[in-house]
């Protein structure tokens, strides 16, 4: 299943020369994670309910092509790898401009936190689809479980 959102940017996404800043792509796409995580029934209420949240170790962007001030922009979001037990994930989102030309490629790598122990946990049961019908990217993987000793 696609998921993709569409935003109308805001002028405080801009810098003087009338680009979209370098972190505000990043901004859209963390938007963009947790509208997923809300429609795939698991919202920032029952991360607190839970006392869990999304933790990243990586992000990478890739810039494309600019997007100008005033411009709507469209984002979408793809798995690119889970772990079996969905503890740790890899997603990458697109980021469209006005035109539908590629304006960025945004890689995360990241896990589930405890927020009380500050410590890597597992998501509840009752999220265990999370990722069940999101699209996946065409080099898809299956990430390694870590082995503690």
């Amino acid at each position: 299943m696609s998921f993709i959102v569409k935003f109308a940017t805001k002028w405080s996404d801009f810098d003087p020369n009338n680009h979209m800043r370098h972190t505000a792509y990043n901004d859209y796409a963390a938007e963009v994670r947790i509208r997923y995580f809300a429609e795939n029934n698991f919202s920032i209420k029952k991360f607190n309910k839970h006392n869990i949240g999304p933790v990243l170790f990586t992000e990478e962007t890739s810039f494309r092509k600019e997007i100008h001030l005033g411009e709507n922009i469209t984002v979408d979001i793809k798995i690119a790898g889970l772990s079996k037990n969905n503890d740790r994930w890899k997603i990458v989102h697109q980021i469209f401009n006005e035109e539908g030309k590629l304006s960025a490629i945004i890689k995360v790598y990241g896990a589930w936190i405890d927020i009380g122990k500050r410590k890597l946990t597992s998501l509840p049961n009752e999220a265990g689809g999370l990722f069940l019908n999101a699209e996946k990217t065409q080099d898809y993987e299956v990430i390694p479980l870590k082995r503690t000793h």
